[in-house]
């Protein structure tokens, strides 16, 4: 993939521009071939050590692949999956290489993975388009639906999966039948079900997950939540209270789950160092659980650049985009720490980071562990946490819009960012006139500028190079 295939970013720290491009360039050696054994399509997207694809990254990996300008095939990696669905509605979350065939562990006997396809296609569809698409997968999702609420919702109300199925390997979980964080996920697969009915204009599919998303929004709130510690547990085959704080209880910001008065103490958590405000944000266990381990030891106290960009997801469902922003850049710092390392040694990229030291992870007992050049957990940050948080960028193809959300100004900004068939540049720099956000597109679209409690302003730009001062706004 050359340079020019994706976006150009500008910010005042090159390291951080270093580490995109860098990312960039290492995906050239994650695209596969599907063959005529295994069907798969005819390029995907695949860590170079894995014999399978796997349904849970595969998921992650098109929340940074959808900033390549359209010059790789995101949606068909989920064709993967979607043409292996089977007359029950199951889709497995491994698929062999070899031969195609699902691949399932006596962990997990099921094969469910966390169901994240609604969301994974409404972000597709805002930053890639294709809405005939929605049109034509939307019986799968509604199928695979169906399927998971069959095979592992009980009576009342709530999900039983193996914790296997939840991507935590190792988290002091002991006894959890209803995990948070599946729970949760099937929330967002229901809310986002529904925003995908609102898309194609089909009010019955929008009403029947609405309904689905606040019924389990109630159980969730109504069994998982503790007011006293303001944190949700996974819950026992008793429905009683697991109180272990892991990274799980976050996915709830992310499902919108929690009230205003609840998500403030839930964040409160986040900035908190004796839970999971440490120097590395955010680790899988809290600082004060007994089984956290300063050097990560897998899900006890590891940052997992996945579990670190589900948290910023969240926090901007509150509006929490300053602090959004500040975690974003203080975890790249210990990425950079690995890429840029003192000595001789070769810099990398990692699946998960030491949370209160610099350099990767450590799993006692585990030497496999962390995965180096993890991308579909790393690039997660190096590419999309840039763009939508270090930079700032929210953009809806559909819509035609490009909102710029900062705490401060700053020299930095995007050039060459895909907008439905329109190529547009934005970059603020300070000039003797003040503050200035210099604009180029080929076409119209609309710009919102927001300088967090200062100013909001949409203006329509036109094709073009146009700029305009910040304080004349």
């Amino acid at each position: 993939m050359a340079k020019k295939d994706f976006p150009t970013i500008h910010f005042y720290d090159q390291d951080f521009v270093d580490i995109y491009d860098r990312t960039w360039v290492w995906t050239q050696d994650f695209w596969k071939k599907g063959t005529n054994r295994n069907h798969f399509v005819s390029r995907y997207f695949n860590y170079p050590g894995s014999d399978t694809i796997h349904q849970f990254d595969t998921c992650l990996s098109t929340f940074f692949l959808v900033y390549t300008n359209k010059n790789v095939p995101v949606a068909p990696l989920l064709e993967n999956f979607y043409q292996n669905q089977e007359e029950s509605g199951a889709i497995r979350g491994e698929y062999s290489e070899k031969d195609g065939k699902p691949v399932l562990h006596e962990d997990n006997p099921e094969g469910i993975h966390p169901p994240l396809f609604s969301w994974v296609e409404y972000n597709m569809y805002h930053k890639v388009g294709l809405k005939k698409r929605l049109k034509d997968i939307m019986p799968v999702l509604e199928r695979y639906f169906e399927w998971v609420e069959s095979t592992f919702k009980d009576e009342n109300g709530l999900y039983a999966v193996p914790l296997s199925a939840c991507m935590m390997p190792n988290a002091p979980r002991k006894g959890t039948h209803y995990p948070v964080d599946f729970n949760t996920q099937q929330a967002i697969n229901a809310l986002y079900m529904s925003a995908l009915g609102d898309i194609l204009n089909d009010k019955e599919i929008s009403f029947k997950y609405k309904r689905q998303y606040f019924s389990l929004k109630t159980r969730i709130n109504s069994l998982m939540w503790n007011e006293d510690d303001g944190f949700y547990y996974d819950l026992d085959k008793n429905e009683e209270q697991i109180p272990v704080k892991t990274i799980a209880s976050f996915w709830t910001l992310l499902a919108a789950i929690p009230n205003e008065h609840r998500a403030n103490l839930l964040i409160d958590h986040l900035m908190n160092p004796e839970s999971f405000g440490v120097e590395n944000p955010f680790p899988t266990l809290a600082v004060s659980e007994p089984k956290f381990d300063p050097k990560g030891g897998g899900c006890r106290g590891s940052v997992y650049p996945l579990f670190t960009f589900m948290v910023i997801k969240g926090l901007e469902k509150y509006g929490r985009y300053d602090i959004a922003r500040e975690c974003s850049i203080r975890h790249l710092y210990y990425m950079l720490d690995t890429l840029h390392p003192e000595g001789k040694s070769k810099g990398n990229l990692y699946e998960a980071y030491a949370p209160r030291s610099e350099g990767p992870a450590v799993w006692k007992g585990n030497d496999s562990f962390p995965r180096p050049l993890f991308l579909p957990y790393a690039a997660l940050s190096s590419i999309t946490l840039m763009i939508e948080n270090v930079i700032g960028l929210y953009i809806s193809l559909p819509r035609k819009t490009v909102d710029w959300i900062v705490p401060s100004l700053e020299i930095m900004g995007i050039e060459d960012l895909s907008l439905k068939r329109n190529m547009i540049t934005i970059i603020s720099n300070k000039s003797g006139r003040g503050w200035e956000i210099r604009l180029e597109s080929e076409k119209l679209y609309y710009f919102t500028f927001n300088l967090l409690g200062e100013k909001k302003k949409t203006l329509p730009i036109p094709s073009g190079k146009c700029s305009m001062l910040i304080d004349k706004l």
